[in-house]
């Protein structure tokens, strides 16, 4: 009697370099399955964005396509949480005959948690469980410091990581055939879970793998080069916009990291474009790795424990001017406005908001955190969590807490002409560009009235503010 085998798909929603997959085909003696998981109150929980729910699930039906072709049905488990998804899994199992479950391993707190206590009923039952590393090009706890403790400081491993990547080639999985005899289990009919709040442009995010590799292809190949100088500038499109792929996993991070060392070989000898995208990889590996090695940073807590003691103002007011680019700075408006009504914000503009919302309107940096979550299309823990603490300076190499980005000087640096605010704020529209980034001075000037609201803080004074916050709590440590 052949093997019954079944893989789990979470955040890996692809068959190229999909090791679970791969190591569940191998025997093509076995019927292998497939599975997906709806648990809607977790996601509710996780702040998951209806974008990136509507993204997941146009990518469930093209990866359902794909394992249909190859003779694997996708089934679904639908059900509320976690816990109430573990008696539904064993099921499952039970019906099928499952002799053996593969997966991918996921590094967040509950979901590392969620498979602890599958892996212990499975056991029960006398079904395998094979775990593997995916998100990562490293797995969490092979990295580490001469002390053979896990990295804390991102240079340090960078420089580790790439030591591995140059000495050892990026090994992917195969990709899985066609399956010699086809399953007697017929597919689930997928549930529609998206929803006309998550739209999202489907052009710019495509929601396959094949689409999603193109992508990649083409960046490293045409683009990667103008990388280093262009990825600063907002109006330029000139970033990889492969970030929301590789958070539902339509691509891998080893896959990026092949393809650019494969077609930029010198990219560790000398700097430039190529090299500096692989570092971005790598930091993405950073914030996964820590997550392994604090936990406390899924349960929102602050690496740098003495910014718990920071008295914020949380002026609410000041909070829905930022969510809605309301605030008068019109490089922090036009960057919140983009990721309002595309769910994706360029990445230095990220930081200038982050900073923001922190150091200017002093506001707890996990009500930004949590903001960015249910709107982001490529919205992923690790990453948003470590961004927003390397903003606020409470994370673990985070920027000094007296190092505060001035709003406008952000602005005349990347958008100087201000094509980008000029875009995203038509209201602007007939104000000059050299004052373009403090308009409402050429408006007094003029004595015009503009339809934009003036400055909600006055920067030098929110920076002494902010230094003063601070510097109140770090006498706690």
């Amino acid at each position: 009697m052949s093997q019954q085998h079944l893989v789990w798909f979470r955040h890996d929603l692809r068959l190229r370099d999909n090791p679970a997959l791969s190591a569940a085909c191998i025997d093509n003696e076995a019927e292998v399955i497939a599975l997906w998981c709806i648990t809607p109150e977790q996601w509710q929980q996780h702040n998951v964005s209806a974008r990136q729910l509507n993204y997941q699930y146009d990518a469930l039906v093209v990866l359902q396509q794909d394992l249909k072709e190859r003779r694997i049905p996708l089934l679904v488990i639908e059900t509320a949480t976690y816990q109430t998804l573990e008696k539904e899994f064993m099921q499952l199992c039970e019906k099928h005959k499952i002799d053996k479950v593969f997966y991918n391993y996921q590094y967040e707190v509950n979901e590392r948690q969620r498979d602890q206590r599958i892996e212990a009923l499975c056991h029960q039952q006398d079904i395998v469980c094979q775990g593997f590393n995916d998100s990562t090009l490293y797995p969490p706890g092979s990295v580490l410091t001469g002390q053979g403790k896990m990295y804390h400081v991102f240079t340090p491993f960078s420089r580790a990581v790439l030591k591995k990547l140059s000495t050892e080639e990026v090994e992917c999985s195969t990709l899985p055939q066609k399956r010699s005899y086809p399953s007697s289990v017929k597919p689930s009919a997928l549930p529609d879970f998206s929803t006309n709040e998550g739209k999202y442009d489907s052009k710019r995010f495509p929601a396959g793998h094949d689409a999603a590799l193109s992508r990649l292809r083409e960046f490293s190949k045409s683009r990667v080069e103008g990388y280093a100088e262009q990825r600063d500038l907002p109006a330029e499109d000139d970033t990889s916009r492969l970030s929301a792929a590789l958070a539902i996993g339509l691509l891998s991070a080893k896959q990026c990291a092949k393809r650019v060392i494969n077609d930029h070989p010198h990219v560790f000898e000398q700097a430039g474009g190529a090299a500096t995208w692989l570092n971005e990889l790598i930091w993405r590996d950073f914030y996964r790795h820590l997550l392994v090695a604090e936990p406390q940073l899924c349960r929102y807590k602050p690496f740098q424990t003495w910014t718990d003691h920071i008295t914020w103002q949380n002026n609410k007011k000041h909070f829905s001017a930022w969510c809605e680019g309301n605030t008068g700075f019109p490089i922090v408006d036009a960057g919140m406005r983009q990721l309002n009504q595309t769910g994706w914000m360029h990445n230095r503009l990220r930081m200038v908001c982050a900073s923001f919302l922190v150091k200017d309107l002093l506001i707890d940096w996990r009500w930004g955190e949590h903001y960015f979550s249910q709107q982001l299309i490529d919205g992923d823990l690790a990453a948003n969590n470590g961004g927003w603490q390397w903003a606020a300076s409470t994370g673990t190499d985070a920027a000094p807490y007296f190092r505060i980005f001035n709003p406008t000087r952000q602005s005349e640096r990347f958008d100087p002409q201000g094509t980008f605010i000029h875009q995203w704020l038509p209201e602007l529209e007939e104000v000059p560009e050299k004052n373009i980034h403090e308009p409402w001075l050429w408006a007094d000037k003029q004595n015009k009235k503009l339809d934009y609201s003036r400055p909600i803080v006055e920067h030098r004074h929110a920076r002494e503010v902010t230094l003063q916050a601070f510097e109140q709590a770090r006498k706690h440590r």
